[in-house]
């Protein structure tokens, strides 16, 4: 296991794309603060806008940090397909759950690194414009922290087990973008059409939107004017973590069983 632990440390951190990729993730997550600083830097910090601040604006449904680590992810096992290394891999690391193991280790331990960092320069960029942030350590904002780091989690969870169910990088990068940005959006504009309010019962189990929900400050709002019944933060949060186990297990089951 230790060299399959070392084999995916090697590769994550010889790779330019994963420099670039956190590079930019964390960039863009702190232009949000840089913003709010400049736009309402004279104005009382509330619970809604130091959590939206911290966590990169991940809340208005711009999850920077988190797209780009799920691209990262995607990438972990997408780019081994697409440059032909995979089969080099699997002769030098032949128990393949080993190394698909070691890629969620490794992968998972990156994400929550970036995302600490992120949080800790957002929270440093509010301190310089606000120069106090009242609450940071008290729900709600707590709660609504702690719900980003697992949300940005799974997000990258999803993208790993993309990237391995479809053997390559551009399908999974078409799911992971097509699915929250276009077809949650979709389904949750046609449920509030009165002949379509069978889809309302369905809303609070897409798994894009129910994640959204670990990283809210006040009661779920998705400002359509229709009561959608979603469960609370954390289960909000498992609805999304369901989605991401039911990715990696059925890729994890395809990856032993295909040949490479």
């Amino acid at each position: 296991m230790l060299d399959a632990l070392r084999y995916e440390w090697t590769r994550l951190t010889t790779l330019r794309s994963t420099y670039w990729l956190i590079g930019i993730g964390l960039l863009a997550a702190a232009a949000i603060p840089v913003i709010f600083g400049f736009a309402a830097g004279d104005e009382e910090l509330f619970p809604e806008i130091i959590a939206v601040a911290i966590n990169g604006g991940a809340t208005f449904g711009i999850p920077f940090l988190a797209v780009f680590l799920a691209v990262i992810g995607i990438f972990a096992t997408g780019h081994e397909y697409r440059h032909g290394t995979i089969q080099p891999t699997l002769t030098a690391l032949p128990q393949r759950s080993r190394l698909i193991l070691a890629k969620v280790l490794v992968m998972s331990a990156v994400t929550v690194v970036a995302t600490v960092v992120s949080m800790a320069l957002n929270a440093g960029i509010v301190m310089i414009f606000f120069g106090e942030i009242p609450g940071l350590f008290d729900d709600p904002v707590r709660s609504a922290l702690l719900g980003y780091m697992v949300y940005t989690l799974v997000y990258m969870l999803v993208g790993l087990g993309l990237g391995l169910l479809f053997r390559g990088v551009p399908s999974a990068l078409v799911v992971i973008f097509l699915m929250p940005l276009i077809l949650e959006n979709l389904i949750l504009g046609l449920s509030t059409i009165p002949a379509l309010d069978w889809l309302v019962p369905a809303v609070k189990f897409l798994p894009f939107t129910a994640g959204s929900l670990l990283m809210t400050v006040g009661d779920a709002d998705l400002g359509m004017g229709t009561d959608y019944g979603f469960f609370d933060r954390w289960g909000s949060g498992a609805v999304f973590a369901a989605f991401a186990a039911i990715i990696i297990a059925a890729a994890w089951t395809l990856f032993k069983k295909r040949d490479a």
